[in-house]
């Protein structure tokens, strides 16, 4: 029932109602955090391959409900939370209600924008009709249901949203620890956040995807996420079983066949993964995930044919495989423009293909987007590591090459980008030094990696010979410090 409020009165009481409800609306999704139309893309992508899955496909439609109206598509919105509801009842009957708490949420919040305090006000109504059916011990705790929900929607929204998604999936297996829904949630969360670990035994990735197969026996895709972490530490028997099985279970599955062939390129097999993924581009033409997947497979054949034999009888094969890794990378970035780790990709390999001022241009594109976007630092990184590749490859611009591997190596120096970063700056020094053992520069590059690994007597030892040879105010302030740090 409606109350008789002045304008002012009516919307602080609803503001104030809506606010408390846990739906997309409260969630955090900012706008910038995500490229919408790549959203968009790959819920779509995943109700035309999940049709058996009734739960996956209710919760996409609230997503793209809640996308279509940042983008300013209200009617559209409620479209698709009206097919959510729809389609929930349908298929969980009497079992429902909680399953529509988030739904019913959007809905309050969607007719509040709109206007609509009548409908507004009914589904405030109906999710308090709720709340006193299945009371909770305090209203700290949240139903499962919502967490779950929850988490999927971090997980689909954005990369910045995964830990988060991780601790929403955790708290509803507190509740239904034998939820299959959300222990495969918990095992992608894991997968997608945790680093590696020391042994396959230490891995909480592992054993939560073990967990999750035993609920989900019919997934194939946790069967391969499985294989690709296992091979991480060279359990290649088991890995491949896991992969036959998958690929035995859904043969015609582009999910599948896209992760399949992600675990045969990390195994050397490009021709055999080149060949499934293109098989699962037939089906999913859109997917950047997929023309992502491709063109790497293309640029570590182009690296192959450039290392064994001479690449100059090899040049138009190379050529024809970097066309092909270029063409795939174009078609990532133009489906996600926010894609930046897929632009430096496609900036550096402009820069191979001798398109200097192309490349340059890209890559200043790329740095503009990660500080617009505040992206992880681990992006950064790879960025930072494939500009000091360009200017050091096709640039040819040493100091520049050098700057960008150490503001690479100062990122993180255990991370796989920092190893290579740091590798790449010891080469260059190593290779100064022969040609000038009096190279006081090179001394202090050394001296710089050794500092950044906390490796502080080696790092004064490089700093005592590279002042032996060049005056720098910076590497003596170095040394000092260095030198403090152990008294």
């Amino acid at each position: 029932m409606m109350f008789s409020f002045t304008s002012a009165t009516q919307d602080r009481y609803f503001k104030t109602k809506l606010l408390q409800l846990e739906c997309h609306f409260t969630w955090a999704l900012r706008k910038d955090d995500a490229d919408l139309t790549d959203v968009l893309n790959r819920l779509e992508e995943q109700i035309e391959l999940d049709l058996g899955k009734k739960a996956g496909v209710a919760r996409s439609y609230n997503l793209i409900a809640f996308v279509k109206y940042l983008l300013g598509s209200s009617q559209e919105a409620l479209t698709y939370l009206q097919k959510s509801v729809e389609l929930t009842k349908d298929y969980r009957g009497e079992d429902s209600e909680r399953h529509l708490i988030v739904t019913y949420g959007d809905l309050a919040w969607l007719h509040y924008h709109t206007g609509d305090y009548t409908q507004c006000e009914s589904y405030l109504g109906k999710l308090k009709d709720i709340r006193e059916k299945f009371p909770t011990k305090s209203t700290s705790v949240h139903y499962p249901e919502v967490l779950g929900e929850k988490g999927w929607t971090f997980l689909k929204f954005s990369q910045k949203h995964y830990d988060k998604a991780k601790e929403c999936f955790k708290k509803a297996l507190e509740q239904e620890p034998d939820e299959s829904e959300w222990n495969a949630g918990y095992a992608i969360a894991l997968y997608r956040t945790e680093t590696e670990n020391s042994s396959p035994e230490e891995s909480a990735t592992i054993q939560q995807l073990r967990r999750a197969i035993e609920t989900n026996q019919d997934d194939a895709v946790l069967k391969v996420f499985l294989a690709l972490r296992l091979s991480v530490y060279k359990k290649f028997k088991e890995a491949d079983d896991l992969v036959e099985k998958a690929l035995e279970m859904s043969p015609d599955s582009p999910h599948v066949i896209r992760y399949v062939g992600k675990y045969f390129r990390n195994q050397g097999s490009l021709d055999r993964s080149i060949a499934l993924l293109k098989r699962a581009l037939d089906r999913t033409p859109n997917s950047a995930f997929i023309h992502h997947q491709l063109a790497l497979c293309y640029k570590k054949k182009k690296n192959n044919l450039y290392y064994t034999g001479s690449h100059h009888s090899k040049g138009a094969e190379i050529r024809r495989v970097r066309d092909q890794c270029i063409y795939h990378l174009e078609m990532v970035v133009t489906l996600k423009s926010s894609f930046v780790t897929a632009m430096s990709d496609l900036a550096l390999i402009y820069g191979e293909n001798k398109e200097i001022q192309k490349a340059e241009n890209l890559f200043q594109n790329v740095f503009k987007m990660i500080k617009e976007k505040n992206e992880p630092l681990q992006t950064l990184q790879i960025v930072r590591f494939h500009y000091a590749e360009f200017q050091q490859y096709s640039n040819r611009c040493e100091p520049l090459a050098i700057q960008y591997y150490m503001e690479c190596l100062k990122l993180g120096t255990d991370t796989y980008d920092g190893k290579r970063g740091a590798n790449n700056l010891r080469k260059i020094a190593e290779r100064r030094i022969s040609r000038n053992p009096k190279d006081g520069e090179a001394f202090g590059i050394l001296g710089f990696i050794h500092k950044e690994k906390g490796e502080k007597c080696q790092a004064i030892e490089c700093y005592e010979k590279a002042l032996t040879f060049t005056d720098s105010d910076e590497f003596l302030s170095n040394l000092c410090e260095l030198r403090l740090s152990l008294q």
